[in-house]
């Protein structure tokens, strides 16, 4: 089975079983009521709290510092008929801040200039050359968006072109804040804003809730929580409080069909229905499209389609956005090829490669990529003029971000976070980079260190795994950073079927525990990679996943890692022949309690013999790992113990020899038996 070398333990959190109980009867549902006990809102308040969506939980939008100078500031240009602009990012957090802005100004009547930077030609934030264009326009006042922050100098240079500046940004603050009429974010070290976790956009709408007043947040929703919604998905922003509030009502404005002309174009052109929206369409389909118009130099095409007003010209701007995307992923996939092939087979430090060639726009993804199939950090690097500049992303609770820090002696420059990355550095360094990036994970790895794989909970068995519960968990929508998918587990499941899809690229498999089963569906995993078979014992962990083909729907679990169980079977072998040996005596309770089938258990494996039809034939794991298979019993040594049981009452035949061959048939016209009489059943009870 592949595993990444980077140990990844399992961190199951749990639950209080009282307070599950509790929640079930304030009327949640019991796989609900499990998921919320095991997050922290185990008492009906708590759990109604955390599932508020109404704009009551928006805080008040002067908490954040500074916002009533940017309200002056800003009403002064409106009743002044000036100039304005909007600087953003290109991102599809800047893009959407963008909008909104632009969208009020224009909405007031003002002429308005929107300039985001080309992400391959300008780079990130503002620049002198761009603020230089804006003043020779005439804007009087620039209002940033998702950027200004870390820019005193640029700031500065605008400010003697005659520009004022309103700087809005949720970026993490410099010592020195740019001299501006106001700084905006709630990460300043003096801000009392409550919720820290709002995007650029989040800060963007808070701006527009300030100038509109506290009466119309209704309408401020309704005009531009489609566009916060979308920003704050984009940005992965933790999905709780506000952020939560935003991107549910931001889902419903779209459902309801009053959304960005723009948006239902795009829906149109990849057969999205808005009535049915929801943030996993948001993340997976609306975001990359939007997000490929930055990343390929053609930043302008998804800020029109956002800003569009007709719908004959949203649908074109659409069809060729999705073009776009579509050599978004054409090129990706080059690259991730070409990637591919100058790897060895086996990887287990980190991917450090480096192009000529590479588009540099595409490079994050292509790293994700690799950073999720082979499990280790993954830096992409493109090289232009002598300089590189990489992607990374790590995975499994390694910080790619410590280790640029530790490593900044080799590089130009370097920023971002834990689990994503970016840096430049000269081409000369790269060697010397793939070196000593893999000291450090190897020196963290000597030392024991463990990445986590975070589980919500184990559950006993697979009886709530059903359709109707599944349904049921979109109550915990939207998901995202901060408030992930329900990730359980379940231990010591039996393997039925597992086979290979998408040309053996990935897999699907059936598990039994107990009297359930479950589908599965393993991405970016082969067969022969996980090493499993039917029969095989294993503990999966997962995400509750409905499958819609073909409009039937279905509850499958989305696997994120398998563990073969650690079932001691040749203990369990040994066990039961003390048993069937008459030396019972020599087991103790726990042993004998494993050990002891049930009426259940004792009429599956009969139920699974008959159904052999004939002899079952095979070394004697073999035969095990099958009938526990059959009859979704995880203890081979109670199946073993099921079949002496068997024999001993004249139910069955079986023939051993010395070489670990056993032959297995059903008596002809087995007559009804006591299992009372069965002196290996008195054993273990006794």
């Amino acid at each position: 089975m592949r595993r990444h070398e980077w140990s990844l333990a399992w961190n199951v959190r749990g639950y209080d079983r009282g307070e599950a109980s509790l929640l079930e009867a304030s009327g949640y549902n019991p796989l609900v009521a499990a998921l919320l006990a095991s997050r922290g809102c185990g008492s009906p308040e708590k759990a109604a709290d955390f599932l508020r969506d109404d704009l009551g939980i928006l805080s008040d939008p002067f908490l954040l510092i500074d916002m009533d100078k940017a309200v002056a500031r800003i009403r002064k240009a409106v009743a002044s008929n000036e100039h304005v602009a909007v600087f953003g990012d290109y991102d599809v957090d800047g893009i959407t801040s963008s909008c909104i802005v632009s969208r009020w100004f224009r909405s007031q009547g003002l002429r308005c200039e929107t300039y985001i930077p080309e992400r391959l030609t300008e780079g990130y934030g503002l620049s002198e050359e761009a603020l230089r264009q804006l003043a020779e326009k005439g804007c009087t006042l620039v209002v940033t968006v998702d950027c200004g922050v870390t820019a005193p100098e640029q700031v500065k240079f605008g400010y003697s072109l005659g520009m004022d500046f309103v700087i809005t940004d949720h970026h993490k603050c410099m010592d020195t804040l740019p001299r501006a009429e106001a700084v905006v974010d709630p990460h300043r070290h003096d801000c009392p804003y409550p919720f820290k976790g709002l995007a650029g956009v989040g800060v963007a709408f808070k701006l527009i809730c300030a100038l509109e007043g506290s009466d119309k947040f209704e309408e401020v929703m309704e005009q531009y929580g489609e566009l916060a919604a979308i920003g704050t998905v984009a940005d992965i922003m933790p999905v709780t409080g506000e952020n939560r509030a935003i991107i549910k009502r931001g889902i419903s404005v779209s459902r309801s069909g009053k959304g960005s002309i723009g948006l239902r174009a795009l829906m149109n052109e990849i057969h999205l229905q808005p009535a049915l929206l929801t943030d996993l369409d948001l993340s997976f389909s609306i975001v990359p499209r939007l997000n490929a118009a930055g990343r390929m130099g053609h930043v302008s095409l998804a800020y029109d389609l956002l800003m569009a007003d007709d719908s004959e010209s949203a649908g074109t701007l659409a069809s060729k956005l999705c073009a776009l995307n579509t050599a978004r992923r054409e090129v990706e996939n080059r690259i991730y090829k070409e990637a591919l092939e100058m790897l060895p087979e086996n990887v287990d430090t980190p991917i450090v490669l480096a192009d000529p060639g590479w588009h540099q726009g595409v490079s994050g993804i292509v790293a994700s990529r690799l950073a999720e199939r082979f499990g280790v950090p993954a830096v992409v690097i493109s090289i232009e003029n002598g300089e590189g500049r990489g992607s990374c992303r790590s995975c499994y609770g390694f910080s790619i971000y410590n280790a640029l820090d530790s490593l900044k002696s080799l590089l130009g420059s370097y920023g971002g976070h834990a689990l994503a990355a970016g840096m430049t550095l000269p081409e000369e360094n790269i060697d010397s980079f793939r070196a000593a990036l893999t000291e450090y994970y190897n020196a963290l790895r000597s030392e024991g260190a463990q990445a986590e794989l975070h589980i919500d909970f184990e559950a006993d068995d697979l009886s709530l795994m059903t359709l109707e519960n599944f349904e049921a968990l979109t109550l915990t929508a939207p998901w995202g950073y901060g408030n992930p998918p329900a990730r359980i587990c379940v231990k010591n499941a039996v393997v039925e079927q597992i086979f290979s899809i998408g040309g053996d690229k990935h897999l699907k498999m059936r598990i039994k525990k107990g009297s359930s089963t479950a589908d599965c569906i393993y991405f970016s995993m082969t067969v022969k990679e996980l090493g499993l078979q039917p029969g095989s014992l294993c503990s999966l962990a997962f995400e509750p996943n409905i499958n819609d083909f073909r409009g039937v729907r279905s509850a499958q679990l989305l696997v994120k890692d398998v563990i073969p169980s650690p079932v001691p079977v040749e203990r369990d072998f040994d066990l039961c022949r003390l048993v069937v040996s008459g030396r019972a005596d020599a087991l103790s309770d726990e042993e004998k309690a494993h050990l002891l089938p049930d009426r259940i258990e004792l009429a599956a494996v009969w139920r699974a013999l008959v159904s052999k039809r004939g002899a079952l034939s095979g070394q004697h794991a073999h035969v095990m790992s099958s009938l526990c298979a059959a009859a979704g019993i995880g203890r081979p040594g109670c199946v073993n113990v099921c079949i002496c049981v068997l024999e001993e009452l004249g139910l069955i035949k079986v023939k051993r020899d010395y070489n670990g061959h056993m032959d297995i048939s059903v008596s002809e016209s087995p007559a009804k038996k006591d299992l009372n009489n069965s002196g290996i059943l008195r054993a273990l009870k006794g």
